[in-house]
């Protein structure tokens, strides 16, 4: 945790945005146990599937294989990214990947974890990436390595926009970084919210043209 954040947390701890008591956390555990999980299923098309991987039919349409998902985007599981993003609450994110993190099982133990990067105009509006803070800290929690390895060109914002707005927004949004380390790589995507799966799926273009084995995703929520 930064010197700023503990700072902030000592003199104006956070509330949970659930129930309102100030338990130093943004969910209680109480209010925790409360927030709808996604159950497994494919996030395109939303059908049931075996430990959240992509159905056969919309298999065809990605390149992702499994997006595992922790919540619905709804209530405290939104009010949650919302204060981590806009209101600076940076060690809310904290708690966003303790969550992610108990999904990790579903993935190969060689996964390096990637974060999706956000527009660099967002980042400087914030003073921090989100998906990066998300990825380093499950790594750290799973032994396994994290790595840089997109870098995003496009400043479009995709909040608002729909599946075709968001698909020619990100046309050639991101590079690839370190092409040697991508090659033959299992990648796991991490982000904090799945709305179409544009996103995740332009990202993943991008590294499985540059040679990755496997592109996965892992998000803590998605919209119903």
């Amino acid at each position: 945790m930064s010197i700023l954040n503990y700072i902030t947390r000592l003199y104006a701890p956070f509330s949970c945005v659930g129930c309102g008591c100030e338990k130093d956390r943004l969910l209680c555990t109480a209010c925790t146990e409360t927030i709808a999980k996604v159950p497994s299923r494919c996030y395109r098309c939303h059908q049931t599937t075996r430990g959240y991987e992509v159905c056969s039919t919309c298999r065809t349409k990605t390149p992702l294989r499994r997006v595992a998902v922790w919540a619905h985007y709804e209530h405290d599981a939104k009010a949650v990214i919302q204060k981590a993003k806009y209101d600076r609450a940076y060690a809310g994110l904290y708690e966003v990947a303790e969550h992610m993190a108990t999904l990790m099982p579903l993935f190969e133990a060689s996964s390096v974890l990637v974060p999706v990067p956000t527009a660099t105009s967002r980042v400087r509006q914030r003073g921090y990436d989100q998906a990066t803070i998300l990825a380093r800290r499950i790594a750290q929690s799973q032994s396994l390595p994290y790595a840089r390895l997109l870098a995003r060109l496009g400043q479009a914002h995709q909040v608002g926009a729909g599946r075709s707005e968001r698909v020619k927004h990100l046309q050639d949004a991101f590079r690839p970084i370190d092409a040697v380390r991508i090659k033959d790589a299992h990648v796991l995507l991490i982000d904090d919210v799945c709305t179409t799966g544009a996103t995740l799926e332009s990202a993943a273009k991008v590294l499985r043209k540059a040679g990755a084995k496997r592109v996965d995703a892992l998000v803590f929520a998605q919209p119903s």
